[in-house]
């Protein structure tokens, strides 16, 4: 077998294994060493990620087909295939679990064994939705992945661990409704639901013919972005996201927003605007999304008492920037988006995690209750304002450049205005990142809070680690873009 084979196939099997090797050994003992195991797992995701880029990248090939208990070959067979942007994808998978193992070691007690193997079928999930090629086996990987953020968000049983798990099944049920709904239109239309059958479709349907199979076709496309944005958390489909995020574990909170969201919802879109971005209403309806979600999600920030609330609602924020890349339709836009989906993942994850060590040293996430801790708690403090400096898109950080391929695809794609909209819209990032950095780490210490000191351990870890890479790719943005343009990508 190649390099490539190898890392291929670890996509499928290493989740697989690791829950089948970690059931073998009794309770006590697993629950014990799970970091070592979930560790393992996320870690040959990273390695495996970057190592099957460089081989594919050096190869000059564009992608690599394979089959798990197939032959690729044969004609009419599923099978599974990798690219630069999924296996970037694939990547920010690993990281996140990676980050959320570190964070579980201090926040999961007595559900590590629940934890450890739901979190390899939910990576499993998310790297099946990654690796497939057709829209059904999109939708079943799908379903492993909803099911498995179900059942972690209650995992602890509380009252909103259950309230927040319930409002994300409700929603999480619509959006496969949706989806489901919309296959099944669409296989009705071609017969066949596998990408390359699908591409171009809507070139070939002319509009306002009034046939009842256009009608449907034009019924799943709405069907799909509606579900996919569900999935993502955008406007008008947030509602569930923020009682999700403040309810779940902070460690299950990094997995929701570091990496779900973008797997199960932005790259759902990103499927749908390859296969149907030349019918111009669907770049449209992202566009308007994304600027509604920019600015409502900002605003709604600013008002919220509890930290992770603050964080979740700036999510939503995000998302909009990514789905406003994506509706150019353009290279530029693609790359921008996965660009700011990369950059996300680290300041979001970043945010999340000083949230564990707040949660743990001060013993509460409520706005009202914290303060001053700037002194007590040095490093969360800087890694919290770099965090917020990439989020606002402030250099040298991450989010900066990624801000910048975002409003430079949009005036590019002939979309002035909506150029000028993101680029304003970034005061309002800067207004409820401002609040919270003052409310919890600037002014006088509380008396309560006196006693608080530094995080530390392995959450100590992961925010140094995220801040790393939040700043290292800030400098390394430029080199990376001259290598892209080098390649004939942008």
């Amino acid at each position: 077998m190649t390099i490539l084979s190898i890392c291929a196939h670890g996509f499928v099997y290493c989740p697989i294994l690791v829950v089948l090797i970690y059931n073998l050994f009794n309770h006590e003992f697993a629950r014990k060493h799970f970091i070592w195991f979930a560790g393992a797992g996320a870690t040959w995701q990273i390695l495996t990620s970057a190592a099957g880029f460089f081989v594919l990248h050096q190869s000059g090939q564009n992608g690599y087909a394979f089959g798990a208990l197939w032959d690729p070959g044969l004609p009419g067979s599923a099978y599974f295939e990798l690219s630069g942007p999924r296996f970037l994808l694939l990547l920010i998978v690993g990281l996140v679990a990676f980050v959320s193992v570190l964070v579980a070691h201090h926040t999961v007690d007595f559900n590590r064994s629940s934890y450890t193997n739901l979190l390899m079928i939910l990576v499993l999930g998310m790297n099946g939705m990654l690796l497939v090629t057709d829209l059904f086996s999109l939708y079943v990987f799908m379903e492993v992945t909803g099911l498995c953020c179900f059942i972690m968000i209650a995992m602890f049983r509380s009252r909103a661990d259950l309230e927040g798990s319930f409002k994300y099944l409700i929603l999480s049920e619509l959006s496969s409704i949706f989806i489901l709904t919309a296959v099944a239109f669409l296989m009705m239309k071609t017969g066949s639901l596998r990408y390359t059958d699908l591409a171009g479709l809507g070139s070939r349907i002319s509009a306002g013919s009034g046939r009842l199979e256009d009608v449907l076709f034009y019924a799943a496309l709405v069907l799909l972005i509606s579900g996919f944005a569900i999935k993502t958390g955008v406007v008008p489909f947030h509602s569930w996201l923020p009682d999700a995020y403040q309810s779940a574990d902070t460690a299950v909170s990094i997995l929701l927003s570091g990496a779900v969201n973008k797997v199960a919802g932005v790259y759902g879109l990103i499927v749908v605007m390859e296969l149907f971005g030349d019918v111009a209403p669907v770049g449209k309806s992202l566009a308007a999304v994304g600027i509604v979600s920019i600015i409502i999600g900002a605003l709604l920030a600013v008002r919220q008492p509890h930290y992770k609330r603050v964080v979740a609602y700036s999510s939503v924020s995000q998302m909009g920037y990514i789905l406003l890349a994506l509706s150019t339709g353009t290279t530029l836009g693609l790359v921008a988006a996965l660009a700011h989906i990369f950059s996300h993942t680290a300041f979001k994850s970043t945010l999340f995690t000083n949230a564990a060590a707040l949660q743990e040293q001060a013993g509460t996430l409520e706005l009202q209750d914290l303060g001053g801790l700037e002194n007590q708690m040095p490093v969360t403090a800087f890694t919290s304002i770099i965090a917020f400096l990439s989020t606002a898109g402030i250099p040298p950080t991450a989010g900066f450049w990624s801000k910048i391929l975002i409003i430079l695809a949009l005036w590019q794609a002939g979309s002035p205005v909506l150029a000028a909209v993101a680029l304003i819209a970034g005061i309002l990032s800067s207004a409820y990142l401002i609040r919270l950095q003052r409310t919890v780490f600037f002014g006088q210490t509380r008396p309560e809070l006196a006693g608080v000191k530094e995080a530390h351990g392995s959450v100590l870890t992961a925010e140094i680690l995220l801040t790393v890479i939040t700043l290292g790719l800030g400098l390394l943005y430029p080199y990376i873009l001259m290598l892209l343009h080098a390649g004939g990508i942008l």
